[in-house]
């Protein structure tokens, strides 16, 4: 089986992906309950016995489990699996979980996502302002028979500056610009060599939707380096729309218009970072804001048992005024353990099938 190019690579860039995002999240809701004025017990990455743990002078257990698959907060007065509760006389007044008021515990509890978000942003911003914003060229690199570029004497080589004297940076403003007006004539500013030409296009009117097109390609990435401002504006931007790809994407596969082969587990994720480190810390780093974007919506899901399962209790509990009785949330965990398990079951045979061990072992046993 040769599915894992460097082992070694392989793991070690697992390791740092999925414990970046793990601390991150945690860390939301850590410094959230801080905030609210909310004991923390413990704060765990992985899960299992402890490889390392220690004990800040607040009382909190900082530990590193030695299954590195996910990480909880554990929160005075917040049950968890595994867990005991508080033994009679180290209950803290006024700093448990359940004492607080449901806008409190939402906070805290939505945190975890928020910085994941946060996280994805920051590192877009950072890439944005140091390595460049990729953006789509206004050169020409061909010009389509017949079309109104060759009518209007744009030649390949082109870089196109401004339309009608408005300067034009990226192919996408260039495409903005020009679909409105068919059939209207455009005053067109081009780099020529050393030279530069102006030019009057009439673009065409698509047969489909009546656009205008002048009949060329572009759009080759360039970066474009952005100010610490602009930089973090357009990665929060950027993170937005990754975002809306994403739901958009997920709701494709919900109504059957996408295959649930692209849901992929822990296998998938491995692979693909031993692969994206092997390309370079730029990669890596797009690479783990991608995946802080999924961690975050995937928390957010309205699903017992994640972040946001526990803001639809929270959400009832203010509407209602009083909380969900304890058999109704009991049954909700369960219904939502098993959805989890369910997902997690058909990831695993996803990356097993698309690691190819399902047909190495298929071939074994033929």
């Amino acid at each position: 089986m040769d599915f894992l190019p460097d082992p070694f690579r392989t793991i070690l860039a697992f390791l740092v992906v999925l414990g970046v995002l793990i601390f991150v999240h945690e860390l939301g809701h850590y410094l959230a309950a801080r905030w609210r004025r909310v004991h923390v017990e413990r704060f765990s990455i992985g899960f299992g016995r402890a490889i390392a743990s220690w004990q800040d002078k607040r009382g909190c257990e900082w530990r590193v489990g030695w299954i590195p698959l996910g990480g909880y907060v554990k929160m005075h007065g917040m049950e968890h699996a595994g867990d005991t509760q508080p033994e009679p006389g180290s209950f803290r007044p006024g700093e448990s979980f359940h004492e607080k008021s449901v806008g409190d515990r939402a906070i805290v509890v939505a945190a975890g996502p928020a910085f994941n978000f946060l996280l994805a942003a920051v590192l877009f911003a950072v890439l944005f302002a140091t390595v460049g914003r990729p953006v789509g060229s206004t050169a020409v690199q061909t010009v389509v028979a017949g079309s109104a570029a060759e009518r209007a004497g744009l030649q390949p080589g082109d870089r196109i500056l401004a339309l009608d004297g408005e300067r034009v940076s990226r192919f996408e403003d260039l495409q903005q610009h020009v679909q409105p007006r068919a059939g209207q004539p455009i005053e067109v500013l081009v780099r020529r060599g050393e030279s530069e030409v102006k030019i009057v296009a009439t673009p065409a009117a698509r047969p489909e939707d009546g656009r205008g097109m002048l009949g060329i390609t572009g759009g080759v990435l360039e970066r474009e380096r952005l100010d610490p401002f602009s930089a973090m504006v357009s990665g929060t931007w950027h993170m937005v729309s990754l975002s809306g790809q994403t739901l958009t994407g997920v709701w494709q596969m919900i109504t059957g218009q996408r295959g649930s082969e692209e849901i992929g587990g822990p296998l998938r994720i491995a692979q693909l970072s031993g692969q994206v480190a092997e390309m370079g810390a730029v990669s890596l780093l797009t690479f783990i804001a991608l995946l802080s974007i999924n961690l975050a919506l995937i928390n957010l899901f309205p699903i017992p048992i994640l972040d946001g399962g526990h803001l639809v209790f929270y959400a009832a509990e203010a509407i209602r005024g009083r909380p969900l009785t304890a058999r109704a949330q009991e049954y909700a965990f369960r219904g939502g353990f098993a959805l989890l398990i369910t997902l997690m079951v058909l990831a695993t045979w996803n990356d097993l099938t698309q690691l190819g061990v399902v047909r190495w072992v298929t071939g074994l046993m033929g």
